[in-house]
């Protein structure tokens, strides 16, 4: 596989102020709908077929945590047999063959390991991870699934960013529970500067 090929994605969702759990790291408010007459539909055979996509998983050790309480609750594992990557210096309990740690040099990681076992690659948390992924220029897009709530505190999508990064709306989806979808590509990217090059006509 070619590095060029990776995609490196950012994503997820949050309130309409921009938090992702309340401070105390609770995100009850995911269960939050609306209805919108003319929003999309997705089945559910549609949800597996796109999710079938991605190739792995990256998060931090408290989106592990969470997904952990979700898995003990019966909610079961979001993640189902996709490798996952846990960034962390702490133990934490392997529940799954497909779980995997590392604490380590994030950038090394990314493009020496993760770009070329992987072509689809998701961060689906925290912040920090998030965070740290653009400040490194690590990623090639930023998804944004928002939901109808407005929560009033809590722990923002991204914290210091130290710059201003540019982004190019590429998508939208306006869903009947109220949820919105954007997809923004950061421009500057390796995937992004593919994405726009002009064609060829020699």
């Amino acid at each position: 596989m070619s590095v060029a090929d990776s995609r490196v994605t950012i994503h997820m969702a949050a309130s309409l102020d921009g938090f992702i759990a309340r401070r105390d790291g609770r995100v009850d408010w995911l269960d939050t709908s609306d209805h919108y007459a003319d929003g999309e539909t997705m089945a559910a055979a549609d949800v597996s077929a796109f999710l079938a996509t991605i190739d792995c998983y990256v998060m931090g050790s408290r989106t592990y945590e969470t997904a952990l309480r979700f898995a003990q609750s019966g909610a079961g594992w979001a993640y189902g047999d996709t490798p996952v990557y846990v960034l962390t210096t702490r133990e934490l309990p392997r529940i799954r063959p497909s779980v995997e740690f590392y604490a380590g040099d994030l950038s090394a990681f990314v493009n020496a390991t993760l770009r070329h076992q992987h072509t689809t690659i998701w961060c689906v948390g925290g912040a920090m991870v998030a965070g740290e992924l653009l400040r490194l220029g690590l990623a090639d897009e930023v998804r944004c699934s928002i939901l109808p709530v407005l929560i009033g505190d809590g722990i923002p999508f991204f914290g210091a960013l130290g710059a201003d990064i540019a982004l190019h709306l590429a998508e939208v989806h306006a869903y009947a529970t109220g949820m919105l979808d954007v997809r923004y590509e950061i421009r500057g990217s390796a995937a992004a500067l593919q994405n726009n090059k002009a064609p060829d006509t020699a």
